[in-house]
């Protein structure tokens, strides 16, 4: 256990967490959204600092993040815990258990440790992964803090529910993020994942404004998210903030409590690709779909083929200090480690 960074004290011993945009508001003895941070005696504390429930080496790709410092490898760490309920969470197992009362599960790793493991792997890069960030966000800084000493890089996987004041804390050690935009409705938003939509935009905003790389997921869901209109909407939030701002289109499958859906055809993602594309969006990539052409990197000018991947694999780099090599077009991204 540690105190949090990020609370203010209230009445009647009361806390309010600032971490993420739920902004609890928490009685003593009891937990936030996120089951993880908890109020003991008028102080916030968080039960999960330096308690990592999964740590392994992973391709940057699987993040995915496809302009950033492709083809290296990412220590990818998460603790137990999420301020979403997604219905089809695929990390549920690690996610959701702290909503339960009892034992957190979690191997102790403090942020030192982790970053000496993140030289001995020769990682380039940590990744704050799995569940969500903002959950872990005290054990994220310090851990990121520690690693841009050593030169290495982090970044988020989030699902975007961060509140202002831990993302401008975190900023100057934080080189990018994907983030989820799960739909365009509030209604799907609070009764699927218990959120709301506003903050998940207002992080996409707020991250570039502050120069963290930026790459957006969507994970289509058959009748829930990819009609056409809404789709169209997604395409349009991500072109007014930056056109070159990469969009992941994933192809879902049924899991935890959304097993009523089939999954994405591989035409409904070849469709929503397309809309980003016509929208002006200059790269858009399927997931989920291992051989697609469009996993690969294209110039935005001549239409070279830049970087070809399969899955996770790099087969060929011809990316040139972030230019292309045919036509000399800069290429948005973070290409060199330094």
């Amino acid at each position: 256990m540690k105190e949090a960074k990020l609370y203010r004290k209230i009445d009647d011993q009361k806390v309010q967490c600032l971490t993420c945009a739920h902004q609890c508001v928490i009685a003593p003895g009891k937990r936030g959204v996120c089951g993880v941070r908890e109020n003991q005696d008028g102080k916030l504390v968080t039960l999960v600092y330096g308690k990592a429930v999964a740590l392994h080496v992973d391709p940057i790709e699987k993040k995915p993040l496809f302009h950033f410092l492709p083809g290296t490898q990412a220590m990818s760490v998460a603790t137990a815990g999420c301020n979403m309920h997604c219905l089809n969470c695929q990390n549920a197992d690690i996610s959701q258990i702290p909503k339960s009362p009892g034992w957190i599960r979690g191997e102790d790793v403090s942020p030192e440790t982790l970053v000496e493991a993140t030289v001995r792997q020769q990682c380039q890069i940590i990744a704050y992964t799995y569940t969500e960030p903002a959950v872990f966000w005290d054990y994220a800084y310090d851990t990121a803090r520690i690693a841009r000493q050593k030169k290495i890089k982090n970044v988020f996987v989030t699902n975007g529910y961060l509140s202002k004041e831990s993302l401008e804390v975190i900023s100057p050690f934080l080189d990018g993020a994907n983030v989820d935009l799960k739909a365009f409705r509030d209604a799907t938003y609070k009764s699927v994942c218990g959120a709301h939509l506003q903050p998940v935009l207002d992080t996409i905003q707020r991250m570039k404004e502050l120069g963290i790389w930026v790459e957006v997921t969507t994970l289509l869901i058959p009748g829930l998210n990819d009609s056409e209109k809404e789709l169209k909407e997604i395409a349009r939030f991500i072109h007014d903030i930056d056109p070159a701002m990469p969009w992941h289109i994933s192809r879902f499958y049924p899991t935890y409590r959304m097993t009523d859906r089939p999954p994405t055809s591989i035409e409904s993602i070849t469709k929503a690709r397309e809309i980003g594309i016509e929208t002006g969006l200059s790269y858009v990539y399927p997931g989920n779909i291992p051989g697609n052409e469009g996993e690969s990197t294209f110039c935005y000018q001549c239409k070279t083929k830049l970087i070809h991947r399969r899955g996770y694999q790099i087969i060929e780099n011809q990316l040139a200090n972030g230019k292309c090599p045919e036509c000399g077009s800069e290429i948005p991204g973070v290409w060199k480690q330094e």
